[in-house]
């Protein structure tokens, strides 16, 4: 019996990471019902990255969180043991802007430190942070703030929550942070280097994707130089402080979080090691396979890990914008697109799925043996 690990990353704007490793499943049982097939959906640490858990039988938590411009709805993590996996997107990101609404300047993590909060709560003594599709360019404070720590102006008073208003913090009081943050390792699960400031920092590279116009840039760059003096200036360019609008600044920091590559820590978590013993084929891919995958993106990271094991892989992804030599160099064996059914990129993506079973089908045909 053959025996197939089905991991891939979710299909942007279309199909959630278990949706597409179930309907690849459908399509190679279609053609080989008698192939073993284990599923496990990845993420690389943006939004996605709880539901892959999740998939995988981690226990999801809910918790009532502010947005980032304080709307409360609901934010999930997931939790097994005494480790959590929290996502930044899922609390405070761009798609728990109110109506899509951007604020630049008054956006926060508070959101993500009251997730963080109910994770030391229940226990936990390790907890991964997803970094990406942040609202916000903050430094962090919101969510250290939403942890007890005190961001305080000259007369002694908290600043308001966002990014503008550090250009008046002068002082950090952290005798009220939680009693679980001394005791709990932090990581963070990122695949950007930026640093804190600068023309690659976290103002000039992310906060135009979050609507702020050339005088806005002027007031974050300021607010963030001086939280930096404020925080703790050693830490502005260490490789990836300028991610999620510098929460990996303020969590390396006053958390001593360390940076890890997304893919890496999540396929660690996973054991994914584990589920590649005795695998005949790998399969995994995203929405879009181009010159950004190449750069630590999930499939990259699962390709690197299956031929660590000698496990050939296939990518199967929405679009491919890399040549035949590419994805040879890169590891795989060979890439189905879904737009090589169907052009048409509007009905690709409203007929994900079931292209998607038609590519398992012909990955069976072609890989798989009679």
């Amino acid at each position: 019996m053959r025996r197939v690990v089905l991991a891939p990353d979710k299909f942007k704007g279309s199909s959630s990471a278990p949706e597409v490793a179930g309907a690849l499943a459908t399509g190679i049982a279609r053609v080989r019902p008698d192939t073993e097939l284990v599923l496990m959906p990845v993420a690389d640490g943006g939004d996605g990255t709880v539901d892959a858990f999740v998939a995988a039988g981690w226990r999801r938590i809910e918790v009532d969180a502010p947005g980032p411009t304080g709307v409360v709805g609901v934010a999930t993590y997931a939790l097994r043991g005494g480790t959590a996996v929290v996502e930044l997107a899922a609390a405070v990101g761009l798609v728990k802007l109110p109506r899509g609404v951007p604020d630049p300047l008054g956006a926060s993590t508070f959101g993500l430190g009251v997730v963080i909060a109910d994770a030391l709560d229940k226990g936990a003594v390790e907890i991964v942070i997803g970094l990406g599709g942040s609202a916000s360019s903050d430094g962090g404070a919101g969510m250290l703030r939403a942890l007890g720590v005190r961001v305080l102006d000259r007369r002694g008073d908290e600043v308001p929550r966002g990014g503008a208003a550090l250009a008046d913090a002068v002082a950090l009081d952290r005798s009220g942070i939680h009693p679980g943050v001394p005791a709990t390792r932090f990581v963070l699960a990122c695949d950007v280097d930026n640093p804190l400031l600068g023309p690659r920092g976290a103002v000039a590279v992310y906060a135009p994707q979050k609507g702020a116009d050339a005088a806005q840039l002027a007031i974050l760059e300021a607010a963030l130089t001086n939280w930096a003096t404020v925080a703790g200036v050693e830490f502005a360019e260490r490789p990836g402080a300028g991610a999620a609008g510098g929460t990996g600044f303020g969590a390396m920091a006053l958390l001593g979080a360390e940076v890890r590559s997304g893919i890496a820590v999540i396929l660690e978590l996973l054991d994914f090691a584990a589920l590649l013993d005795g695998a005949d084929l790998v399969v995994t891919g995203e929405g879009s396979l181009d010159e950004q995958s190449l750069h630590g993106k999930a499939p990259i990271g699962v390709c690197e890990a299956a031929r660590k094991a000698g496990v050939p892989v296939i990518a199967a992804v929405g679009r491919n914008l890399l040549t035949p030599v590419r994805i040879r160099s890169a590891g795989f064996t060979t890439c189905y697109a879904l737009t090589d059914l169907e052009s048409d990129p509007r009905r690709c993506m409203a007929h994900a799925r079931s292209l998607l079973e038609d590519v398992g089908a012909t990955i069976a045909r072609e890989h798989l043996g009679a």
